[in-house]
């Protein structure tokens, strides 16, 4: 878990899984660049981890334009010569409606950041690390790429491309020396799961979040550093023949099949 003369660029760095992730990689000797549609929060990041002594560069982009992601990969190459850490990170949890009732254009807008955006930072990292020939990619699907949630068509497809574009493009590039894994967060302290509360009960969020913990075996949600944590194990050399994989961070959700469906919909 040393990444001493490792550069690490990360997608939707400005708050969330990744700033812990932005601020993990800076702690532990990355070099790291902050990539977010928010330039302001990137800048926030990148100086906090400039003030504990660290090597950080901020950039802002919108992951759902090829020419915007060619400029992260630009800036990162031109700053550091190098990425050898991905965390494809950015995504949007969209709004809360069932699939008979659910609006196109927010259908296609979380397709178009949860999916286009990883395809496109793929698309235009792993050609630098092919060259390099090595590096890590950790693409953010969920346990909603996994299985079903009601009331979350689009999250939910778009996660379960991520994993399937994670698949892929693991059996491609290994014989390059390079992985790419994918980390199925369950329930995470983030504003994400903040909005979905307050999109299903606008009058007691704190009800969801208590029917939510109620069928997690562990009790709790993940906190967004226990996600960075499985982030960087698996951009580690510790992790040095695990590629194709997802990851399953979610206090045992998943293993409790249903239940999880039962408290979104109570």
């Amino acid at each position: 878990m040393d990444f001493k003369g490792k550069v690490a660029l990360i997608t939707g760095g400005g708050n969330g899984i990744g700033k812990a992730a932005a601020m993990s990689f800076a702690g532990r000797g990355a070099k790291v660049v902050v990539v977010d549609r928010d330039g302001a929060a990137a800048e926030a990041v990148a100086g906090a981890i400039r003030q504990q002594g660290g090597d950080a560069k901020a950039t802002m982009a919108d992951v759902t334009k090829s020419a915007e992601v060619q400029a992260y990969v630009k800036a990162a190459l031109d700053a550091y010569g190098r990425i050898d850490c991905f965390f494809n990170n950015a995504g949007i949890e969209g709004k809360v409606a069932h699939t008979a009732d659910y609006d196109e254009a927010m259908f296609d807008q979380v397709l178009n950041v949860n999916v286009k955006g990883v395809f496109l930072g793929l698309r235009h990292v792993l050609p630098v690390m092919i060259k390099q020939k090595s590096g890590a990619v950790v693409n953010t699907a969920s346990v909603a790429g996994l299985v079903g949630t009601p009331g979350m068509p689009a999250y939910v497809a778009s996660k379960h491309a991520v994993i399937g574009l994670t698949k892929t493009a693991a059996g491609e590039v290994g014989p390059m020396g390079v992985r790419v894994n994918a980390v199925c967060p369950g329930p995470v302290e983030t504003r994400m799961t903040q909005d979905i509360a307050k999109q299903l009960r606008p009058d007691d969020p704190a009800s969801v979040v208590a029917a939510y913990r109620m069928v997690i075996p562990t009790g709790r949600y993940a906190t967004a550093q226990e996600i960075a944590d499985v982030v960087l194990f698996l951009c580690s050399d510790l992790a040095g023949n695990i590629s194709g994989a997802q990851w399953v961070v979610d206090g045992g959700r998943t293993a409790v099949g249903g239940a999880m469906t039962q408290a979104v919909r109570g």
